[in-house]
This record gives structure tokens, sequence and C-alpha cells, in this order.
């Protein structure tokens, strides 16, 4: 593998759930995995809350945040400045709000623990694409860094891949060529994109992308964030093949930017969740659809 050098230090393992109660994200802050450093421990779960907070009340002083939470003003200041560089939070003169919904759930942070079976099970049935000796582009999305626990059963590889996450998670892996792809650095999702990024990738030619986005509408894929359309869109156009994982979940959304239809993909695997209605309008249109079932389950394929 090529070495690969540390480009940032800013990961937070910890996901954003706006929907569970303060009680339930102390739980899982107390049950979920941090750094046996007690000092970084604390301060991932007091970001945890602070933003939890915040999306909760919607706009808040910050000299209120000092008061609630115990700590000093220049505490308060770098931890808002860390929240504000992932997207999740705004901060003004001496006041900080919640970012708009749609970048939200677009934030690494947010997406991290949606789903996490069924973004398993997804990455699952996607292996079963992946053959010893590929080249594959693998995105930004959590559904596809599920693929990383099964990438040294089909080793050697190349993967090439513009989150820092994924990066960070495969430098390490026995026979496994990383091509990290730079660029404009977008901490909200914890990855590189823009013009530099989409570049490099029109230089490259791959075997297979496999990607995720944020909504499915009409048989048409989308997504809030018009540099995630291009960078994917690029992905794809310089694949032999194009794998897309899709949740039950998205079905349901909505975003603004249009990336295509999914009639273009060579394969779109969903969950079990996903409705009937959707799979017959899907498979009556010649899409290719495979239904990831859990690990005692096997997996439906239908065209």
């Amino acid at each position: 593998m090529r070495p690969f050098p540390s480009l940032f230090s800013r990961d937070i393992s910890l996901a954003m759930s706006v929907d569970e109660t303060h009680e339930k994200t102390i739980e899982r802050l107390m049950t979920a995995d941090v750094p046996s450093d007690g000092r970084q421990a604390r301060q991932l779960a007091r970001r945890q809350l602070i933003a939890e907070t915040v999306m909760t009340e919607g706009t808040m002083r910050i000299e209120e945040l000092t008061e609630r939470f115990g700590i000093s003003l220049m505490t308060v200041h770098r931890d808002l400045d860390e929240l504000a560089s992932r997207g999740l939070l705004r901060k003004t003169r001496g006041i900080v709000s919640a970012a708009p919904t749609s970048l939200i759930e677009s934030s690494d942070l947010y997406r991290s623990h949606r789903q996490p079976e069924e973004k398993k099970a997804l990455a699952q049935a996607a292996l079963e694409f992946i053959e010893p000796g590929q080249a594959i582009f693998i995105d930004d999305s959590t559904s596809a860094l599920q693929l990383v626990e099964y990438l040294p059963e089909r080793v050697p590889l190349t993967i090439i891949t513009n989150s820092l996450r994924l990066m960070n998670a495969v430098k390490d892996i026995a026979d496994l060529n990383l091509i990290a792809l730079g660029g404009e650095y977008h901490g909200w999702a914890n990855a590189f994109m823009g013009r530099a990024t989409t570049s490099q990738i029109s230089r490259l030619r791959a075997d297979m992308v496999i990607f995720s986005m944020a909504a499915v509408t009409d048989d048409m894929i989308f997504h809030p964030s018009a540099e995630v359309v291009e960078t994917k869109r690029a992905m794809i156009d310089a694949s032999a093949k194009s794998v897309f994982l899709v949740d039950h979940t998205k079905f349901e959304r909505r975003a603004l930017y249009g990336l295509g239809a999914l009639s273009e993909m060579d394969a779109v695997i969903t969950d079990a969740g996903t409705s009937d209605t959707h799979l017959q309008r899907m498979r009556s249109n010649g899409i290719n659809v495979i239904v990831a079932r859990s690990d005692d389950t096997k997996t439906e394929t239908a065209a």
C-alpha cells in the first residue's frame, strides 16, 4: 500500500441525532466507542450535547452555553468553532444557531448512526460485486463506509476516495492500494470536493463506483449539495460499472440537485424496509434492484 500522510485529526466519532432525548444521548455517549484519553472523550461528549442543545433551542446566546455546561467562554468558542466547521451550527456575534436541516442531515456526524443495520446489509450486498484486483471509487457516504470491514476479504484492491474518514479507515489494510483524492475540504461532509477533485477523477478509470446519495424522487437521484452531485457524477463517468446504495428512508426524502436516473445504474441495492410499491415500480422500469437482507436472510435480486 502506498504511504498516506495524515491530513487532519478532526474526526469526531459520535453521530448527531436530533430526534433523541438528552437522556438517551447521555446513555449512548456512555456506551459508544470513544478515545481512551479521558479528556478527549469528555470533549467529544460535551460537543455532542452542545450541538443537540442548540438544535433543540434553534438559537441561543453563547454566554448561555457557558452557564448551562459550566465551561469557560474560551472553551465554548472552541467547541462552537469546531461544530460550525462541520456545518452543524452557525456562529455570529454572541449568537449560535442551528444550520439548515438539509445541511445537518448531509453532515457525516448526523448520518453516521442513521439506519446502521440497513447500511451494513447494503454493504454486504455490494461486496458481492467486488473482485480482487479491481480499482473502485468509494464515495464519502456512510453507507459505503460500511464496506471497510469487508474489504480485506477482497484484496488486492485499489480504493479511490474523496472521503477523509474512509482514507483513515483503509490506509492500514494489507494489499490495499489507496488513492486519496484531494481538493477543497468540506468539513460538514468530512470529504474533498470541487473542481480540483473532479479534475483528478477525470484522469482515472475505475472498474466500479459504489456510492449513495440523500434522496430518490420519481426514480431520479438527488442531493442538497451541488458539489456532492458534481463529485459523484465524475466518479460515475470514470467507472465501468455503478452500484448505488439506497436505504428505504431515502425514497421518502427530497433534495434540490439531480445526479441522474436509477436506470443509469448497473445495480440499485436497497434494504428490506423499502415498500413493495417502490420495488415493483423500479422493476417494471427495468431497473436492476437488489434487496439486501440481514445476515440470516438471503439477498433478493431482480431485474
